[in-house]
């Protein structure tokens, strides 16, 4: 009988993972979240129970999911309950967070004589919901093999899956993926609001990109956006900041001065001061086409 699964957080990113699972046949016992309208709306759906109380997800679930923001809210519901009678539950962890913290969860569930796994995510909305996330994991080898049903079910059937080594290095590979996107994403925005600038065709420019040493997935994923002003979100430039943030942090440790990622990480600093941290991380190109700013909130 497969695992019964319990999420705990189920944001954009969240809900669509358990309803990817529901799907795969694995009953969701459990959901909570912060946003209870939220969690009540998916546990509708999905015909399974709300949680009031984080224990009552633990209490419900052989596997929880977590997929929370940051790591104030990681050390919030691991002090707030979710560890209660945990002994033998499995905690898959997939928000982009510092590693450190996950070290310190694992720890933590260990000493409750449960286990846990960092699952850290390359991918978004589109893709939690079919399948096809690009799965990094950082753990105990016997908690990841324990975990592979689900993870494999989240991942096209394992394709996606890569197992990175112990607690906190698949965060630390996950925040140099961000990073590298981040700084992608901004020269992208530069190079677009340049050519706007220039009276270039945007849709030629881009083509042209795509061919020459300029293309990248960002260029795929958001260069159409930035022209089109089209910044829905599927991964927020408030997150873009906060995980632009961890990868200079590891940099600080490390003695290495990182000018790009740093310059990035204040031009999306700059967005959530100005009111566009919920933007799509393509927003970025409000910093730089003519005559877009704080018109982009009207």
């Amino acid at each position: 009988m497969a695992d019964k699964i319990g999420f705990v957080g189920v944001g954009r990113m969240g809900s669509n993972m358990a309803r990817r699972l529901k799907e795969a046949g694995f009953p969701v016992v459990a959901v909570y979240d912060v946003n209870t309208a939220a969690a009540q709306s998916l546990a509708q759906e999905l015909g399974c129970e709300a949680c009031a109380q984080l224990k009552q997800v633990t209490k419900l679930s052989d596997v929880v999911v977590t997929v929370v923001t940051d790591d104030k809210a990681m050390k919030k519901i691991y002090n707030g309950g979710l560890l209660s009678r945990s002994r033998g539950k499995l905690f898959i962890n997939c928000a982009t967070i510092t590693p450190a913290v996950h070290v310190w969860v694992e720890g933590k569930t260990e000493k409750a004589g449960a286990q846990s796994l960092e699952a850290c995510m390359a991918s978004s909305i589109t893709q939690a919901r079919q399948g096809t996330l690009y799965l990094m994991i950082g753990g105990k080898q016997e908690a990841f093999e324990r975990a592979k049903p689900v993870l494999e079910k989240l991942s096209n059937d394992g394709q996606l899956l890569r197992y990175v080594g112990p607690a906190g290095k698949a965060a630390q590979v996950k925040a140099l993926v961000n990073m590298v996107m981040n700084i992608n994403t901004a020269g992208l925005a530069e190079g677009l609001g340049l050519g706007n600038a220039l009276g270039l065709d945007l849709a030629m420019l881009r083509e042209v990109f795509s061919q020459t040493g300029a293309n990248s997935r960002v260029l795929q994923t958001d260069g159409e956006d930035m022209q089109n002003r089209d910044h829905s979100c599927f991964f927020s430039a408030a997150h873009a900041a906060k995980d632009s943030g961890i990868a200079l942090k590891l940099a600080k440790e490390q003695g290495l001065n990182l000018p790009l990622a740093a310059a990035t990480r204040k031009q999306y600093d700059r967005m959530v001061k100005e009111g566009f941290g919920e933007l799509d991380k393509s927003g970025i190109a409000e910093l730089t086409f003519k005559g877009r700013g704080k018109s982009a909130q009207t």
